[in-house]
This record gives C-alpha cells, sequence and structure tokens, in this order.
C-alpha cells in the first residue's frame, strides 16, 4: 500500500511538472536557421521549454505570424529589415537576441571573375528593399556600380548613379534567387539556400560581404510587449551558449568561415 501510495505521489508530480512546461512557437525559414532553432530545440526540451518550429517559405509570412499571435518569435530577419517591415505594416516587435550574419555573394555559373561580366549583363538582385540595397552595396564594393551618397539602407537599382557597362537588373525575391543564378550573368546570392538547394557551390562567389554588414545579422524577434518573457530569453541563451547549434551552423553553411559569423561572438 505505501508503494502505491508513493508511485501515486510521483504521479501527479510527474502530471504538475508537465503542465508547467512551457512552450515555445518559432517561426523560421528552411535551410540554416530552421536547422539551428532545431539544434536548439532538443537542447531546451532537456530545459523544461517545449519548442516547435514552424518553417515558411517567404519574408512576408513570418512576421503576420508573430503579429497575429500564432508563433511566439521568429528568425529569419535582420534589424534593417524587421524596421522596415514595422514602418510599412505597423509592427512593435524588437530584438531580443543576435544570431547568424550570413554574408551574402556575388555568384556566376558562367563567369569566373567580376571583369568577365559583360556589357549589358544580366543581373539578379533581392526584390525588398533593404536586401537589394544590401546586395547593390556589394555590387558597389566590386566597383560595378555606384550609388547615391548616403543611401542608408533601402537603396534601390533607382540610386544607382553609375553603371559603367550598363548592367540590366531582374528583381527576384531572395529565396528563389539561386533557381535563376544559371540564367543571368550575376546573381545575389545567399549561401544557406545554396546549401539547402544543392545547386552549386556556396564557396564560389566572386566577392563576399563580411563584419562591415553586422547589422544586418540574422535574429531573434518578438513583440516589443514581451521582450523580457523570460522563456523566450532563456531560449536564446541556450542557443547562443550550445555547440550543437555551433556546429549545426558551420555545417549549413559548408564548413566555410567565410561565409557566415557567429554575430553574439562578434
Amino acid at each position: 500500500m505505501r508503494f502505491l501510495k508513493t508511485f501515486a505521489v510521483v504521479l501527479l508530480s510527474m502530471g504538475a511538472m508537465a503542465a508547467q512546461a512551457e512552450t515555445l512557437k518559432i517561426g523560421t525559414v528552411p535551410g540554416a536557421y530552421s536547422d539551428a532553432v532545431t539544434a536548439a530545440a532538443k537542447e531546451a526540451k532537456a530545459q523544461g521549454i517545449d519548442v516547435k518550429v514552424i518553417e515558411f517559405s517567404d519574408w512576408t509570412t513570418p512576421n503576420v505570424a508573430l503579429d497575429g499571435g500564432d508563433i511566439d518569435l521568429n528568425f529569419f530577419q535582420h534589424r534593417p529589415f524587421m524596421e522596415n517591415a514595422a514602418k510599412q505594416k505597423g509592427y512593435r516587435f524588437d530584438i531580443v537576441g543576435l544570431g547568424i550574419l550570413q554574408n551574402i555573394g556575388l555568384f556566376s555559373l558562367k563567369h569566373k571573375s567580376l571583369d568577365q561580366v559583360p556589357v549589358g549583363g544580366k543581373v539578379a538582385i533581392a526584390n525588398d528593399p533593404v536586401n537589394q540595397d544590401r546586395g547593390l552595396l556589394l555590387l558597389q564594393k566590386a566597383g560595378l556600380i555606384k550609388l547615391k551618397d548616403d543611401v542608408g539602407f533601402l537603396g534601390t537599382v533607382d540610386d544607382i548613379v553609375e553603371n559603367p557597362r550598363t548592367l540590366k537588373f531582374t528583381e527576384v525575391e531572395g529565396p528563389q534567387l539561386v533557381r535563376i543564378t544559371g540564367d543571368v550573368d550575376l546573381a545575389q546570392g545567399y549561401p544557406h539556400f545554396i546549401v539547402a538547394a544543392g545547386a552549386f557551390d556556396p564557396t564560389s562567389g566572386l566577392i563576399y560581404s563580411g563584419i562591415e554588414d553586422k547589422l544586418f545579422a540574422v535574429s531573434f524577434v518578438t513583440k516589443a510587449a514581451r521582450k523580457d518573457d523570460p522563456t523566450i530569453r532563456k531560449f536564446v541563451q541556450i542557443f547562443q551558449n550550445s555547440e550543437a547549434v555551433k556546429q549545426q551552423i558551420d555545417k549549413s553553411f559548408a564548413g566555410s568561415d567565410k561565409l557566415y559569423l557567429l554575430a553574439w561572438q562578434n
């Protein structure tokens, strides 16, 4: 009888612990970001946080879902993107932790150097204002174009003041750029999408961005009212301190440190 009473107490205790389990729904996009969050989720579960990773195929829906309360935080965007979305849609979001700085590149499956890009060459570039500006800044770094002074982070092709090779631009949603790289002379590229697609060598970029782009580090974003939520903060700490996460990120970026930086460490 005493054994049965003890067993009953244990069951009740386990039930209470299960009822108190913390839960988080995190929105992300397939590839490096989703894989990194999934690695952290496994460790979080052992620390009492049940994480559900929800993948989105575009860069609009994760913020709609966050604003609507369908998810607790997302992990796919950097600060300039978040601030531009907030300006356009009235979102009240905040960053609760830095994540991965992906070094974007300029890729070509037709040419082996930037010098070979011809006059009138076709260039594929992201179609949203913030990421398009980042691609244009990289084209400027490569010496292919010149932008207006003080263009900020919302520059578009209309802000190009010098285009000596009369390059022609095709604007494409970021995740789809990898699909048309072979159809153009030069394409803005995101290494984690290239790795996920298995399309070509992500280390074959003709030029990459670097630490100067730290503002573009993909970060954990939640509603401003929840920025001090202890469960969210705890998960971010698990993510940033996890060796499994770091190993997964390195794997997602083909083991090449020229493709990414751990923004919280730099």
